[in-house]
Formats: C-alpha cells, sequence, structure tokens
C-alpha cells in the first residue's frame, strides 16, 4: 500500500493504518532497533513503542512523503533511549563501538559550546553529506544513522567490510577537517 494512503488512514484515526504500517515496515524498524540493541525483545518492543507514537503524532504531522524516515526516526530514538537506560547499568558495546568511531569528528555533547552550537553542526553534517558521492553518502547514513554493522553495510554495497571501514574512517577524517575549516571546534 502506498504510504499516502496509510498516512491518510492515521489522519482519519482508522486503527487498519497500525496493521498496514506494521506489514509494509515492522522488519525494517526492528532491524534498526536491533542493530543497536542487539535484543529481539526489546526491538520488537521498541517497533511496538514506535506505532504508538506515530498514532499520537500523526495528526499534527502529516507525513506523506516520508513515512518511513518519520517512523525510524521514532524508533532510533526510542532503541537509543532503552540503550542509554541500560547503559546506565553497563555499558552497551554497539553504542560505545559508534561512540568512539566519532567521538574524533564530531564533539562532544557533554561540551556545552557545542550543546550552543548544536544548530549549526547539523546543519554543517547536513552540508558535507550533500557533497558527499552518493556511495558515500549511504555508506555513512547507514553505518550511523541506521546503525548497521560494518558487515552489513559491506553486503549491501557488494564489496569487502575493509572497503567499507577505510570509506567510513576517510569520510569521518573528512567530516572533521570540514568542521574545523568552517570554524567548529573539535
Amino acid at each position: 500500500m502506498e504510504d499516502e494512503r496509510i498516512v491518510a488512514l492515521f489522519l482519519r484515526r482508522d486503527e487498519a493504518a497500525l496493521g498496514l504500517t506494521a506489514a509494509k515496515y515492522g522488519q525494517k524498524l526492528r532491524a534498526l532497533a536491533d542493530n543497536l540493541l542487539r535484543d529481539r525483545g526489546a526491538a520488537e518492543e521498541c517497533e511496538n513503542d514506535t506505532y504508538m507514537q506515530a498514532w499520537a503524532a500523526i495528526p499534527p504531522h502529516e507525513p506523506w512523503n516520508y513515512l518511513f524516515p518519520f517512523l525510524a526516526k521514532i524508533t532510533r530514538r526510542l532503541a537509543i533511549d532503552v540503550a542509554r537506560a541500560r547503559s546506565r547499568q553497563k555499558r552497551s558495546a554497539p553504542i560505545m563501538e559508534l561512540t568512539s568511531e566519532l567521538e574524533q569528528c564530531i564533539p562532544s555533547p557533554n561540551d556545552t559550546p557545542g550543546q550552543a552550537d548544536g544548530t549549526l553542526l547539523i546543519e554543517l553534517v547536513e552540508n558535507f553529506l550533500r557533497s558527499l558521492s552518493e556511495e558515500r553518502r549511504n555508506m555513512f547514513i547507514r553505518r550511523y544513522w541506521y546503525l548497521d554493522p560494518v558487515k552489513e553495510v559491506a553486503d549491501f554495497f557488494g564489496c569487502s567490510q575493509g572497503r567499507v571501514k577505510t570509506t567510513l574512517y576517510r569520510v569521518r577524517r573528512d567530516l572533521r577537517e570540514y568542521l574545523i575549516k568552517e570554524g567548529y571546534d573539535i
């Protein structure tokens, strides 16, 4: 079913929207949460919570042309919240791995000037990503937004894990240089 029809059902408050959304995007949303949490039960819970939050958010939001990104953003935020709650008790390996990869090119959110410049940082990162080739941009997004493991990124692009790691390293390095050049303190 087309996203526009699903959104129309949400806007009419028709509960069929939830079932259709689950049928169309459930597997992708679960995979997104599972990539971060490495726990199928928690991933399913994030998926179900996504449907509840989408039900509450549509309306006022009307994601006619971007339903999956809208849902993915909710799922990702929920999974990160679960991972943070877990990490209060112990460190979570997937989050630590991604954090260590990105900490060299993006300032810490605990940095007060970094918090104040958050909007600028978002704009700079978006501009940087637009300047990349489609393949490099998509590798970066799959790894750091969708939280795909390097092996899955390599499989998706039909290349070796080494190539993905090298590409991601170079993109992080270039991002760091770009942010410094634009006057962002790292």
